[in-house]
């Protein structure tokens, strides 16, 4: 996953599993941190969210840990925490590139 088998995350998936490095969420707690985190400037809609949760779950980088009703609780994996990782550090890449004196 991450910066080599399927390119670079988008903005809402490095938040997503961002959300996640603070424990065991819902999908309304991950929404509520995403919002909070960038002061509003990345919000999820449900559509997006549960369409990442559910492609997160199947890349084996979050898992399921609870079912109550409707609601579900998921967890970071380790393939997800290195997804992660990875973007990280791409990002962190991208940065030291533009900060460079031409």
């Amino acid at each position: 996953m991450g910066g080599k088998s399927r390119g670079p995350l988008t903005e809402p998936m490095f938040y997503v599993l961002m959300a996640f490095l603070h424990g065991e969420m819902c999908g309304i707690d991950v929404a509520a941190f995403v919002e909070k985190k960038t002061r509003g400037r990345v919000k999820l809609g449900p559509g997006t969210l549960y369409t990442l949760l559910n492609k997160f779950q199947d890349e084996k980088l979050i898992e399921e840990t609870e079912v109550e009703g409707r609601k579900r609780t998921y967890r970071l994996t380790s393939k997800g925490r290195e997804a992660y990782e990875e973007e990280l550090e791409r990002l962190r890449a991208c940065l030291r590139d533009a900060e460079e004196e031409a």
